[in-house]
């Protein structure tokens, strides 16, 4: 734990702390500080002292949890370090990983740079003990006991050693007997008991001269079988594996080994090659391939930076009106909720048909609003989605900066929108927007995959090919569950990265975009791809054919306005939108008048506004609204009483089955909704009016969810703790430290009475001073007057017993006031709850 280190760093040797508990005990703030910022699992909840802290360490779950988030070398360290005994020093994991330095390597293994090696190892040491995994001084290095179990390899678990168990470990349970018959196959003398049988049988694998000696009688059949064994899996099939096999009856190569002790039994049918041998025949090497530093990500094709900067705006552009698009129309028509949650399958086809896009590709657009807070459920009884009221904030921002709303809420989101369609646990197929598509890996890997990008130059590109070898260094036990086709999670996620990162405008032809890196170094994005975007219009073309062009893309308000009374008929460089009489009365319908649409176009129009167009206005408005649709269930009624007859008389309105009350009036058995559609379909145009006969005017944006936060993303384990709290833990450890370790003077025993006989404080009750009332009172009372530092056991109301080092500082009324060094605050303490006080000897 200690961080600072002076001169060699074996000068630490000298003064190891024999514990754990009393390495953090010597370790500063700061390291301590560190240590509960990398591993924030230890602070739920705070532990009470440094022993306290070092037991939680030693948790199998605490423990494999800080193994997931270290990279391959340092892992590849900690391995090594579960391969040898206990309290090894640096140089002997140096020679495990990169192989003694006059030892010939075996030819199966991969070349190592020992340099590269030896400058890493520090730095993975250092890793390991700042997240406590490790402990000791550099020549007696010693894992936390939950970090070896878990790495330390077996005949049933190897790991990534491909390693079996030891020697000793493989001989438990076997004979005396039979060990002694195992020394004598081998050569070596016959010993007294079992244990210093199998230390003999340890040494001579572990002695390579030796060892060599006893391998050169070996028969060339038993080396081959050796060396299928060698690297792992260290174990194999054999019948009747225990049976006792001596150097006399061996005739077969596998019994030769059986009678020296290479080959162990490790089950009624295995065999196991024991960890010491395997060493040797490795050449002292604990894994394959050492990998101290990752994997060069190279471009594998160079873009024109100019290029990708302006492919990458375009596609930014593009992405942020599809959000727009989709909004606009959610808020048209909202589509229904899933009782489970999510969306139908129907409405992600209509959604794709609507964006002109396939379904995977709509729910990555749906996931994307859904994670920036712009779209949500409603919350109503008969649940729809619909967008949220930040939608109207987000869209009087600029294009840059809506933008950069929605890459900030995709780089956070733990939803992946890859997930739609694909079966879950019981072979249903995930719903988009469902409640099953959150991934705690998803963050990072996006995260990870764009700092490599950035890694490259500006135009460099990289496939998945070139990017996983490094994400799985950085992370190798972070990769996720295998799927049916043998490929992880994180294998996935990189694929789904990169296609999400080109359509959000991220990338650029497979290139990083300089706004991205903008925000992956903590900029303004939005300041960067700015100037980079085309810049809005406040103008049209109207042509002839009831069409207008827009040559570029156009002013929020104007395309929402235009947007109502006329129909994008085509996209691309220029969006072409026609007029029809059904735009036209939706335009009407939302409250504006013919003079407003003539003013309308004329304002935005650079060229003058034909006359068919002029003509269709008119015409739809002098017929808008003659006919009115109110709710009897339904009624319709007209001035024009040969305009009534004539409705009456159409025989398409059969199924409305109108009658005529009077001679302006029919009534009708159908819902107003349905008499409206039904007569706009007969080529009417009739508006809706409300009870007090006024008309009633539709808007399109009216559908909006009551206010609603984005999705907050699933945490990936406990939240990293802030400065301050950070402080005041490292306060609160360190002075419950001092509370339980400081020197007491001897303490007189106390009332029985004083202690409850049940609890959830029993178990601490042995540990806190006991005195009697009176002394306990007089002893306080003294400590007030000379200003010494006390030590109090303490039983809170609700039976909790603590000890507490405090420097009291009134005593009246049956309660004792003092600073609290635990709490460090002044609190007040109930008298009769004070089991006992002791003088601290040690004060500093």
């Amino acid at each position: 734990m200690t961080t600072q280190q002076s001169g060699p760093s074996r000068a630490r040797a000298a003064a190891a702390p024999r514990t754990l508990a009393e390495e953090l005990r010597a370790s500063s703030d700061e390291a301590l500080s560190g240590l509960l910022r990398a591993r924030p699992d230890l602070l739920n909840p705070v532990p009470g002292d440094l022993t306290q802290l070092s037991a939680r360490l030693s948790s199998r779950a605490s423990a494999l949890r800080a193994l997931e988030r270290l990279d391959r070398f340092t892992l590849q360290v900690a391995e090594a370090l579960a391969a040898a005994p206990d309290a090894t020093g640096d140089t002997v994991v140096r020679n495990l990983l990169a192989g003694p330095a006059r030892v010939k390597p075996h030819p199966g293994a991969d070349p190592v740079d020992r340099a590269a090696v030896t400058a890493a190892l520090p730095g993975a040491l250092e890793t390991l003990r700042a997240r406590a995994l490790l402990w000791g001084p550099d020549s007696a290095l010693r894992l936390v006991l939950a970090v070896r179990e878990a790495l330390a390899p077996s005949a049933a678990n190897p790991g990534r050693t491909g390693l079996g168990p030891t020697v000793s470990e493989a001989t438990v349970g076997m004979s005396p007997a039979r060990l002694q018959e195992l020394l004598a196959g081998a050569g070596l003398p016959a010993t007294p008991d079992p244990v210093t049988a199998v230390a003999a049988l340890a040494g001579l694998f572990a002695d390579r001269k030796r060892c060599a000696a006893l391998l050169e009688q070996a028969p060339p059949p038993a080396l081959a079988l050796l060396d299928r064994l060698v690297w792992g899996p260290p174990t194999g099939t054999l019948p009747d594996a225990a049976r006792p096999v001596t150097a006399e009856q061996a005739h077969t190569p596998l019994e030769w080994l059986l009678a020296r002790g290479m080959l162990l039994p490790s089950g009624p049918g295995s065999v196991v090659l024991p960890r010491e041998l395997a060493l040797h025949l490795r050449g002292g090497r604990s894994h394959r391939a050492v990998e101290p530093a990752p994997p060069v990500v190279e471009s594998a094709a160079d873009r024109d930076p100019a290029t990708v900067e302006a492919t990458a705006a375009g596609q930014a552009y593009t992405a942020v009106r599809t959000v727009e698009e989709l909004l606009e129309g959610w808020g048209l028509q909202p589509p229904p909720t899933l009782r489970a949650g999510g969306l139908g399958v129907r409405d992600l086809k209509r959604t794709a048909l609507a964006l002109d896009c396939s379904e995977q590709v709509a729910a990555f657009w749906l996931e994307l609003a859904y994670g920036a807070g712009l779209l949500a459920p409603d919350g109503e009884a008969d649940e729809h989605w619909a967008p949220t009221p930040a939608y109207d904030g987000w869209l009087q921002d600029s294009v840059a900066e809506r933008w950069e709303v929605l890459v900030r809420g995709w780089t956070a989101a733990t939803r992946v929108a890859g997930l739609t369609g694909s079966p879950d646990a019981k072979g249903r197929p995930r719903a988009a927007l469902g409640p099953e598509l959150d991934r705690t890996l998803a963050p990072s890997v996006r995260r990870a995959v764009l700092e490599l990008l950035a890694e490259l130059p500006p135009g460099g590109t990289a496939g998945a090919e070139r990017l996983l070898p490094a994400l799985r260094w950085q992370r190798p036990l972070r990769g996720g569950a295998t799927g049916p086709d043998g490929r992880d999670l994180r294998e996935h996620l990189t694929d789904w990265t990169l296609q999400e990162a080109e359509l959000l405008g991220i990338t650029g032809r497979g290139a990083l975009c300089a706004a991205a890196r903008a925000l992956l170094a903590g900029g303004d994005p939005a300041a960067v791809l700015d100037p980079l975007l085309p810049k809005p219009l406040d103008h049209v073309i109207l042509q002839p054919d009831l069409t207008a062009i827009a040559p570029g893309p156009l002013l929020t308000p104007l395309s929402q306005a235009l947007a109502l009374c006329a129909d994008i008929e085509s996209k691309g460089g220029a969006t072409v939108y026609r007029f029809t009489s059904e735009s036209v009365r939706r335009a009407l319908d939302a409250g504006r008048t013919a003079s407003d649409l003539h003013a309308f176009l004329a304002q935005h129009s650079r060229t003058p506004v034909p006359q068919p167009l002029d003509y269709l206005i008119d015409d739809v408005a002098r017929r808008h609204g003659v006919l009115r649709v109110g709710a009897a269930s339904s009624y319709l009624r007209c001035d024009d009483p040969q305009l009534l007859n004539e409705v009456l008389a159409d025989r398409r309105a059969a199924e409305l089955r109108l009658r005529l009350l009077a001679p302006t009036v029919l009534a009708a058995q159908a819902p107003p909704d349905t008499l409206l559609a039904v007569l706009r379909g007969m080529g009417y145009a009739p508006a809706a009016e409300s009870a007090e006969g006024d008309v009633l005017i539709t808007r399109p944006d009216s559908r909006r969810t009551p206010p609603r936060s984005a999705p907050v993303p699933v945490p990936d384990g406990p939240p990293r703790p802030d400065d301050a709290l950070l402080g005041a833990a490292v306060k609160a450890i360190r002075a419950g430290d001092r509370a339980a370790t400081a020197v007491r003077r001897e303490t007189v025993a106390g009332p029985a009475a004083l202690l409850p006989q049940s609890g959830p404080a029993r178990t601490d009750l042995r540990q806190l001073p006991r005195t009697a009332a009176a002394d306990t009172l007089a002893a306080l009372q003294t400590a007030v007057l000379l200003g010494e530092r006390m030590w109090i056991g303490y039983i809170n109301a609700e039976g909790i017993a603590s000890q507490r080092v405090v420097d009291p500082v009134k005593v009246e009324g049956g309660f004792v006031t003092a600073y609290d060094h635990h709490a460090d605050e002044v609190r007040t303490f109930a008298l009769h709850r004070i089991t006992g006080v002791a003088e601290v000897d040690d004060q500093a």
